[in-house]
This record gives structure tokens, sequence and C-alpha cells, in this order.
């Protein structure tokens, strides 16, 4: 193993970590790690800046898809306007609370659907659980792009001859 390969191992299992945490901003302390280990491991235009787009362009697809999947999975159970608005505002409140990622925008969008778009409590109830399931397949697409560029990058990193250990 190399420093550069440490270093992205460490920055990885932190992100994959925090994947399932909101707070912890996942999705950055894995691209940061990828750009300090190429840093490390020498820059080169060929094949590193390629790589270092492509990883930036799957970083601002996890941030979308994390930002707005709750939403959607509202709006696909039929919520209105509102509960896609209470879910986006619930996810930032559960930021703040423990089980939040959950808690928040499920309570957001059955708030709004029952205060706001004035709906009967089992069509609110149907938004909210579609605003969780939402929010777990958001999660989901999250680990698995998080797991996949982890393993291209290291794979890019893994060079055995030049061990630390040797």
């Amino acid at each position: 193993m190399t420093w550069p390969f440490l270093v992205f191992l460490l920055a990885w299992l932190i992100g994959m970590a925090g994947t399932f945490f909101p707070v912890i901003p996942a999705t950055l302390i894995i691209f940061a790690g990828a750009l300090i280990a190429t840093l490390v491991d020498g820059f080169q235009v060929w094949p590193d800046l390629p790589f270092l787009i492509t990883a930036g362009l799957i970083a601002l697809l996890i941030s979308l898809i994390d930002n707005v999947a709750s939403a959607w999975g509202a709006r696909k159970y039929g919520g209105s306007k509102q509960a896609i608005w209470g879910a986006l505002v619930g996810g930032l409140v559960g930021i703040f609370i423990p089980f939040g990622l959950l808690i928040g925008p499920l309570a957001g969008a059955l708030i709004a659907e029952l205060v706001f778009a004035r709906k009967a409590p089992l069509p609110a109830l149907r938004a909210a659980w579609g605003t969780l399931l939402g929010v777990l397949g958001g999660v989901a697409a999250k680990f698995v792009l998080h797991l996949l560029l982890g393993v291209y990058e290291l794979w890019r990193l893994w060079t055995p001859s030049q061990s630390i250990f040797s």
C-alpha cells in the first residue's frame, strides 16, 4: 500500500460511514480524498484529470440525488407541491435531530399535506410514506455511487510494488 492509497482509503471509509449520517458531507469527503490522493501520488494530466472531472460530476450527481429523492417520493405517492416543500424543509430540519434523515422529510411532508394542502389523514400518510421511500432510495443510490467511486479509486491507486511496508 502506498501513502496515496492509505489517504484515500481513510477518506473513503469515513465517507462511506457518513453516507448514513446527513450531517457528515460524505460525498465531499470522498471526493476530497480522491483529489488529495491524486496530488500526493504525483498529478499527471493523463489519466488523473479525466478521472477527477468524472469524479466531480459523479459527486454533483450524488448531491442532486440526495436533495431531490425525498421530494420525488412524495410526488410519486400523490403528494402535493406543499408535500414536496415540506419534505425538503423537513430534511433540512432533520439534520439537527437524531434519526432526522428519516423523521424530518417524513414529518415535513405529512405536516404540509395536513396543514397546508388540507388533505385527509390517509392521503397525507401516503405522501409521507412516499417521502420515506424516496429518502431510503436516495441513500441506497448514494451508497452505491460512493462504493463504485471508492472501489475504482482504490484500484487506480493500488501499486503493491511501491508499498510503504516494504
